[in-house]
């Protein structure tokens, strides 16, 4: 950053030789360098900027020659005139201050006889030191961005690296003025979001405002919101940072829109905890279209069964579509929601319901659409939504959001004639209790201990007594519907349930030994399915 002439007054070498101000324009001026000339055409030599020291022979001639004299400097754009009173100019004559006041000219006299020379030295000493600071934060502000752009850093983190850069809030968003992305600084998001679409609105196009995107194609503007005057280090972290963003969105432009990645950003900082605050919460999802008044939030969980996709072009091609049907579907019953792709074939889904509906309706309404799209996309074989408990705290909904996922994946375990528009912890029962803890070894061999004598059996025998098992247990033990079932006679399945007895040494007409088998039989399914999945 410059000094200014009020700067360069400051310096104890200048202060030495007691300055005084004649007359003249602000003492802000910027002072790109110091000049010593006693020539009366030095404006000829210069280029705007400069610090005119000199002991006054051009002051010493006729009125209207120091009028032309600090006219002509005036014109060349000098920040300011300093005279040495001695021997060529004792006093400065009365035309000076008056015409230094009419031309907005800074002119001072130095009242002792001064080293030009230490002066020169002091003031250029410190504007090559601003010149290799300004060097090496340009420096810095290319390798940071260069640094994020090379490993596709999110927007979030390019937007708060901007900001931490100059210590000021900035806000990306898109054309339609909807928030992208944000970092707050010394102020909250929820004060800077409020009432923004009018804000950004009437934001005029300046230092402070940098379209973002090909100049044809402007999909966005990085707004620096600050108090403070302009500085060319601010426009300079914008202008990177911007570059930065085009060259993000020109790479990621096949994936996911930018708006679903804001989503995805915000979902994910309330459920790890970078988000704290209900009311900005709150306030960044408003932004990003989800109703905020009146409503009540519920978390979905969406799971995919599809065909297994070894080419990772294709999986993410697949993964694209089916948030995009769930955009569409969500589209159709017209109902507002934050939309996150998880790892895997999972969408997490944040929905505003009005406090006033009825939430089962709303919820197989919404549902209903949103799954009737999901299996349209190419690959998509299955599609089942988990429900968690619904809240007035949005930051409460988003930490719901993992017992809806565990519901849906419990609930795509489960085989049924009729599946469900929608479940809830308590339609998956057992089957959700043992989904959670199927992975431990005690678990394990629990289900090993009880059913391993009839899986080697049907391995050695080519045998099929498992099955049978598992549909003697499914119907409670009723003979007739297991034999249609399996298409055999009943003494065909009176022998196969004796032998099944003997070989487990277990009375299937005991209620304990079913539930053991019955459980085992679940944990096994779970196991085999989260392999699938």
């Amino acid at each position: 950053m410059l000094l200014s002439v009020a700067d360069v007054l400051a310096m104890p070498v200048v202060r030495a030789g007691e300055p005084q101000v004649v007359g003249g324009g602000s003492l802000d001026r910027p002072v790109r360098w110091v000049h010593v000339s006693d020539v009366p055409a030095v404006a000829g030599l210069l280029s705007g900027g400069e610090l005119i020291l000199t002991t006054g022979p051009a002051l010493s001639g006729s009125d209207a020659a120091t009028v032309d004299y600090l006219s002509a400097l005036a014109a060349a754009g000098v920040s300011g005139l300093v005279v040495e009173l001695g021997a060529a100019v004792p006093e400065l004559p009365p035309v000076v201050a008056s015409t230094a006041d009419a031309l907005g000219l800074p002119v001072i006299a130095l009242r002792r006889v001064t080293r030009f020379v230490e002066i020169t030295e002091a003031v250029h000493r410190v504007i090559v030191a601003d010149q290799y600071a300004e060097l090496e934060f340009a420096r810095t502000v290319h390798e940071t961005f260069t640094e994020l752009s090379v490993r596709r850093a999110s927007l979030a983190e390019i937007v708060k690296t901007a900001a931490g850069m100059l210590d000021c809030s900035v806000v990306l968003e898109d054309l339609s003025h909807r928030v992208l992305a944000l970092t707050a600084r010394h102020t909250t998001t929820s004060a800077i979001l409020e009432n923004w679409e009018s804000t950004s609105r009437m934001l005029p196009e300046g230092w402070d405002v940098v379209a973002v995107g090909p100049h044809t194609q402007r999909w966005g503007r990085l707004i620096l919101r600050s108090s403070g005057v302009p500085t060319p280090r601010a426009r300079t972290v914008l202008e990177r940072a911007a570059q930065t963003l085009t060259l993000h969105r020109m790479i990621d432009k096949d994936r996911f829109g930018l708006h679903r990645q804001a989503q995805t950003g915000l979902i994910d900082d309330m459920v790890n905890g970078r988000v704290l605050d209900e009311r900005d919460a709150q306030a960044r999802a408003a932004a990003l279209g989800l109703l905020a008044r009146r409503v009540k939030y519920v978390p979905l969980a969406m799971d995919v069964a599809a065909l297994d996709e070894s080419d990772q072009v294709a999986r993410q091609r697949r993964s694209a579509g089916v948030l995009d049907a769930v955009t569409h579907g969500l589209g159709l019953a017209k109902a507002t929601a934050l939309t996150a792709a998880d790892h895997g074939d999972r969408i997490s889904i944040i929905l505003a319901v009005s406090r006033s509906a009825v939430l089962d309706e709303v919820l197989r309404v919404v549902c209903a659409a949103i799954t009737a799209e999901v299996r349209r996309v190419d690959g998509v074989q299955r599609v089942v939504v988990g429900v968690g408990a619904d809240s007035e705290s949005l930051l409460d909904t988003a930490r719901e959001l993992a017992h809806a996922a565990h519901v849906a994946e419990v609930a795509l375990s489960l085989e049924t004639s009729a599946p469900r528009v929608f479940y809830r912890g308590g339609d998956v029962r057992l089957r959700g209790l043992l989904s959670l803890i199927r992975n431990e070894p005690g678990v394990q061999s629990f289900a090993e201990t009880e059913l391993s004598a009839l899986l080697r059996f049907d391995i050695r025998h080519a045998a099929d007594l498992v099955r049978t098992l598992r549909q003697f247990l499914d119907v409670a033990g009723n003979k007739t519907e297991i034999a249609r079932r399996l298409n055999i006679s009943r003494p065909t399945l009176y022998d196969r349930l004796a032998r099944i007895e003997r070989i487990l040494d277990v009375d299937l007409e005991d209620g304990e030994s079913r539930t053991s088998l019955h459980t085992a039989l679940l944990i096994r399914d779970l196991t085999a399915n989260a392999e699938k999945l």
